[in-house]
């Protein structure tokens, strides 16, 4: 993997947010439409992967890691505006979080 500048990681608006609401997409069974809630009136449509591991609404209430600034992508017909960080294992996505109470939208530096 290639190194990166940390000029370019400064880049990355990366924000605590919180899973808000989450449906099934028509014909998918492994990604969901999720919204979040980054605080301050700010919350964004998503794509949640990990479907086949875990029922959707199960994930409404959960606080997330997000990257907020990317360019918004279109898939199954839902525009994501933010990307939920995880780490994955064999392809199972295990969802990045903090362990406090840590206000929606606070930076991660």
């Amino acid at each position: 993997m290639p190194t990166i500048s940390y000029d370019d990681f400064a880049k990355l608006d990366i924000k605590v947010a919180k899973i808000i609401g989450t449906e099934p997409i028509e014909g998918k069974s492994r990604i969901i439409r999720g919204r979040i809630d980054l605080g301050n009136g700010d919350q964004r449509d998503v794509i949640i992967g990990g479907a086949q591991y875990y029922k959707h609404e199960d994930m409404v209430g959960k606080i997330v890691i997000a990257i907020v600034n990317l360019e918004p992508k279109k898939m199954a017909g839902v525009e994501s505006n933010a990307m939920l960080l995880a780490a994955d294992v064999d392809d199972k996505p295990f969802w990045l979080t903090v362990t406090e109470d840590v206000p929606l939208g606070s930076p991660i530096k």
